[in-house]
């Protein structure tokens, strides 16, 4: 047989899915395992939006529509963007499709030429590495740590730029770390990619997840010059818990890249489901208390996690400010035997904690972060409780 595509073949799967995977098939086989792997909210979709979903099946909207998305469902977002962000777009700047990774990689088609770099700060989420090799283009990975609370400088990111870079991607709040920039540090980043004319890449999809008060800017917010060089990615799986609905759009500063996107994605997938639209519809113009009520409820579950996580000898993290996820520390374990291995990495310990504990984490070495692993808080208090306790079992018994 011929050889199948280099770039394709290099492509490896996502660790978060994988981990997911695994932990379904030893929860089907009977195994009582604890998952903290896929970050889906354990709640329901509020009945208004399964209504508008279901109310659009029985009109008869189970047709194709444009490539970008109805008039009314681009309409809508842009609404729901002025209403929390003061953010002006018209209905032709805004791409929806299937779910927010698909947009991204709509983004990074519209925009990468092979050779050109994108930013990305570290921890990332796992699937920017991978799209942006897809498209041809070049990661280049800028490091952080506990000390900055895994956020990049300006002057970090002025270092980085060259002739080749293209883009920032900023995901804020952060998966996997839950770190939010200040409207202050944006502004800095901000200033540098305008004054270099870098794309920003601005993943906000967590951004009604956020605690103890916390404001979020919106980096398109920050002036007419850096929403022209922003394509901001949202979409409707996290907070209105609709992950299995695959609505996400792209809002752009830039019409051009709007077409462009359009254009690419009326060869690679078309529209999405009518009746997913009509369901966004409601999710943006509807009420919004839904989004509050799981909010408050991550935000109980996140300050349990933290607290007891930061009491067990041998881990550590820090409280994420947004999002649904901590990143715990096990930099003391290493070289310890855990379960009948030697912990070298994050790989390792998140294999020994499944296979011996029961307990399913995401390792964060494809996060570029190989000494942590990442709990979602996106599930129940006592999936969270248990999962703890499997914790400090696993950790005293070795």
């Amino acid at each position: 047989m011929k050889e199948l595509s280099r770039v394709s073949s290099a492509i490896k799967p996502s660790a978060t899915l994988a981990v997911n995977a695994k932990f379904q098939e030893m929860k089907a086989a009977g195994i009582p395992v604890v998952g903290f792997g896929a970050g889906e909210p354990d709640f329901e979709t509020p009945d208004n939006i399964k209504e508008a979903g279901i109310r659009a099946i029985r009109e008869g909207k189970t047709r194709y529509t444009p490539t970008a998305g109805t008039m009314e469902v681009r309409k809508a977002i842009a609404g729901r963007l002025q209403k929390d962000f003061g953010l002006t777009y018209d209905h032709t700047d805004i791409i929806v499709s299937n779910g927010a990774k698909m947009c991204l990689y709509a983004t990074l088609t519209a925009l990468v030429n092979p050779g050109d770099e994108v930013i990305l700060p570290v921890p990332y989420w796992v699937s920017y590495w991978e799209m942006i090799s897809m498209n041809q283009g070049v990661p280049v990975a800028l490091p952080t740590s506990e000390a900055t609370r895994f956020k990049i400088t300006p002057d970090q990111l002025e270092a980085a730029i060259n002739e080749k870079t293209k883009a920032l991607i900023l995901n804020n709040p952060s998966n996997p770390s839950g770190m939010i920039y200040s409207r202050e540090e944006l502004a800095a980043l901000a200033e540098v990619c305008v004054r270099h004319d870098l794309y920003i890449i601005a993943d906000e999809i967590y951004y009604s997840l956020r605690y103890d008060g916390r404001s979020f800017t919106s980096v398109a917010s920050l002036g007419d010059e850096i929403k022209k060089h922003c394509i901001v990615i949202n979409g409707a799986s996290k907070a209105y818990a609709m992950t299995g609905w695959r609505v996400g759009y792209a809002a752009c500063g830039d019409k051009a890249v709007a077409k462009v996107m359009s254009n690419c994605m009326s060869h690679m997938l078309g529209s999405i489901g009518t009746m997913n639209q009509c369901a966004m519809v409601e999710a943006m113009n509807g009420p919004q208390d839904s989004v509050e009520t799981m909010r408050q409820a991550f935000e109980a579950r996140r300050n349990y996690l933290v607290e007891r996580m930061n009491t067990i000898p041998g881990v550590h993290c820090l409280k994420p400010d947004g999002a649904f996820y901590v990143m715990m520390n096990i930099d003391e374990l290493l070289g310890k035997t855990l379960g009948g291995r030697v912990i070298r990495n994050a790989d390792d310990f998140a294999m020994a904690f499944l296979e011996k504990g029961l307990v399913a984490v995401v390792s964060c070495t494809a996060f570029g972060c190989p000494n942590y692993v990442r709990w979602t808080y996106a599930c129940s208090m006592d999936n969270i409780k248990e999962g703890l306790d499997r914790l400090e079992k696993f950790l005293r018994e070795g």
